[in-house]
């Protein structure tokens, strides 16, 4: 049964989120609401590197904001795209990174699938930096976050919080694809 808490985190976050697809700047303090509430939820069932990327996620929803409004010499940033080869540095630190991770939460917490949780953990704030600076691939590394958080918070009993990130999945397609429209049109 979900809790009036994990009820009310899906909710603010799965507005947020809609939001952020359609490139809109008040998903970011929706983030901040919600990412604080899921902090206390995932303290709850003691996905801690979880709860880490909850604060990571609120203080970079606060700089992500002001970058939109004013990231782009005063004006809101535009959609751009990220080289190749920084896209292979990031995937391959990330990889680095959640073994690392993975490691520390399996030698010295009570951490519940450590590993897994670790790459939720490096890939989403891969992801969040690229939203951040409006990079078109956010989207392609939020399907992955997202495929690997569905049967992650299923295992832990969220079956709330496994539906939104089902359909955070969905919403990163159709986000992707809206962005691309948005970057190729004319100005």
């Amino acid at each position: 049964m979900s809790s009036n808490l994990e009820i009310a985190a899906n909710a603010v976050m799965a507005i947020s989120i809609v939001l952020a697809g359609r490139n809109n700047v008040h998903s970011w303090w929706l983030g901040i609401v919600g990412c604080g509430m899921f902090a206390l939820l995932f303290y709850e069932v003691r996905l801690y590197a979880d709860v880490a990327l909850q604060l990571f996620f609120i203080v970079t929803c606060a700089i992500g904001w002001l970058q939109w409004l004013r990231g782009n010499h005063g004006g809101a940033l535009p959609i751009t795209t990220v080289r190749p080869r920084r896209l292979l540095w990031m995937a391959l630190s990330g990889i680095a990174a959640t073994g690392l991770y993975g490691l520390m939460l399996h030698h010295y917490t009570d951490a519940y699938a450590p590993f897994i949780d670790s790459a939720v953990l490096v890939f989403s704030i891969i992801a969040q930096f690229l939203l951040m600076g409006r990079r078109l691939e956010t989207w392609p590394v939020w399907l992955v976050v997202n495929t690997i958080s569905v049967p992650l918070y299923l295992s832990r009993g969220l079956h709330l919080t496994a539906l939104l990130y089902a359909a955070y999945w969905l919403n990163a397609l159709i986000s992707w694809r809206h962005w691309r429209r948005q970057r190729s049109a004319p100005t």
